[in-house]
């Protein structure tokens, strides 16, 4: 098939929003006619015949002006034929039903053994890095009220809590540590419901020299409808800023490109599906890999604010990094990182353990919400029998665990959960586990 050369369409920015409107023309699109024209032949392939107008829609392109042209480029080179007028909407040339002539069918064998990629036509790279550089966190400001409500289910002390806020505002690295059970979890997912506040736009895959990678992922990116959508480019999604968190399984793998080689199309890796929100590493220091590799990783993203991705075919890009990185781990920082690697994390915030006040209210809020009735007497006994005398530090997690096992054994028992001696007790020594002399 031959190829045409083309020039993107400017995108539209309305007061700082990213808008991409809807292309007038193949031109517009930033593709060439070689890569529509394999995409339509892979649509029409796998259907016996598509009317115009349902093409376009698989494509997310218009009809008008776009898709037509395409049609009519496989027409000329006798890959396709019209079958007939669907009978849908009259007689217009987008209800027209198209079939592929056996020319086409070889054709569109052979666009699929380059590559199986179906559906939402690709943006181009630069498109895409234009709108991440738009829709970033840079603009992004959280003001004391606004984290307050957002972290009001959450007991921690003042000093805690006003780090937060300008590591927010940083847009930039924020560094989670402290012992385990305390909240670093729950305070990084309190902040990314913070930012999901904000709605942006993502492609749902990206072309960049013929290659395709998949950028939308319907595990990790949460859909807008929004009727006023309509008039704008539908290859581009929107989405709530992304909130994407990885663990143990994260892999040095995982941070490039993940080329599938059955379908031979890429899958964008987690911080390029994150841009524009978070990216938490829970547990850091637990993967598989080395965490000096881990890190060595971040130094150019975090200073850069760019990331290099590597194509199979050895190419090697660059796209922005406007990720608000979010590292959380139970290790001691000193047994993780050196201090270069410290200086380049923006912020670095330590959550304590609770204070026995703030232990008691944790335990109060839990207690209400799962309808178990609050007893000072009950919970001094817990504290003196189960915390003073063992030496055992408070967690914030101990609360609710604690009262789950208090309800576990209650059903056991065929008695009403309630802060009894027994059942504290029975709870404890069910929950606690003595580590060590």
């Amino acid at each position: 098939m031959t190829q045409q050369q083309t020039q993107p369409q400017q995108r539209a920015v309305v007061s700082g929003v990213f808008a991409p409107p809807a292309p007038r023309s193949v031109a517009e699109t930033g593709l060439n006619m070689g890569l529509l024209g394999d995409l339509a032949l892979k649509g029409l392939y796998f259907e016996s015949y598509l009317a115009g107008r349902d093409l376009a829609d698989r494509m997310g392109l218009p009809f008008a002006g776009v898709v037509s042209a395409v049609l009519d480029f496989l027409k000329r080179e006798q890959l396709c034929e019209v079958r007939s007028a669907s009978g849908r909407g009259g007689l217009s040339e987008a209800m027209y039903e198209y079939v592929l002539t056996a020319r086409g069918r070889e054709m569109a064998r052979e666009a699929l053994e380059r590559s199986e990629y179906v559906g939402l036509a690709p943006v181009p790279l630069a498109e895409y890095i234009k709108s991440v550089r738009v829709q970033g966190l840079k603009d992004i400001v959280v003001h004391q009220p606004q984290l307050r409500k957002a972290l009001s289910h959450l007991v921690f002390n003042p000093i805690t809590f006003e780090q937060i806020g300008p590591a927010v505002n940083s847009g930039r690295s924020i560094f989670l540590f402290g012992s385990p059970g305390n909240g670093k979890t729950s305070i990084a997912e309190a902040i990314g419901t913070l930012l999901m506040e904000g709605d942006i736009f993502i492609p749902y895959a990206v072309e960049i020299e013929g290659q395709i990678i998949k950028v939308f992922d319907d595990v990790n990116h949460r859909l807008v409808k929004d009727e006023a959508q309509r008039g704008l480019d539908t290859r581009w999604l929107k989405i709530k800023r992304p909130f994407i968190v990885v663990g143990g399984e994260l892999t040095m793998e995982g941070l490039d490109l993940v080329y599938d080689p059955n379908n031979k199309y890429y899958e964008a890796p987690f911080q390029m599906k994150a841009n524009g929100g978070i990216f938490l590493i829970d547990d850091f220091g637990r993967q598989q890999v080395r965490p000096t590799d881990l890190l060595n990783r971040w130094i150019v993203p975090l200073e850069k604010r760019i990331d290099f991705l590597t194509l199979h075919t050895g190419r090697k890009f660059e796209i922005p990094f406007e990720v608000l990185i979010v590292f959380s781990t139970n290790l001691e920082p000193k047994d993780l990182v050196d201090e270069a690697f410290l200086r380049r994390i923006r912020h670095k915030i330590e959550v304590h353990d609770p204070t026995w006040e703030e232990f008691a209210e944790i335990f109060k809020r839990v207690a209400a919400a799962k309808q178990i009735p609050f007893s000072e007497q009950a919970f001094a006994y817990l504290i003196r029998e189960h915390y003073l005398k063992p030496q055992r530090p408070p967690r914030a997690c101990h609360p609710r665990d604690l009262l789950d096992q208090v309800i576990d054994i209650a059903k056991y028992l065929n008695v009403p959960p309630t802060m009894t001696k027994e059942l504290i007790d029975r709870a404890a020594n069910a929950y606690f586990v003595k580590l060590g002399d």
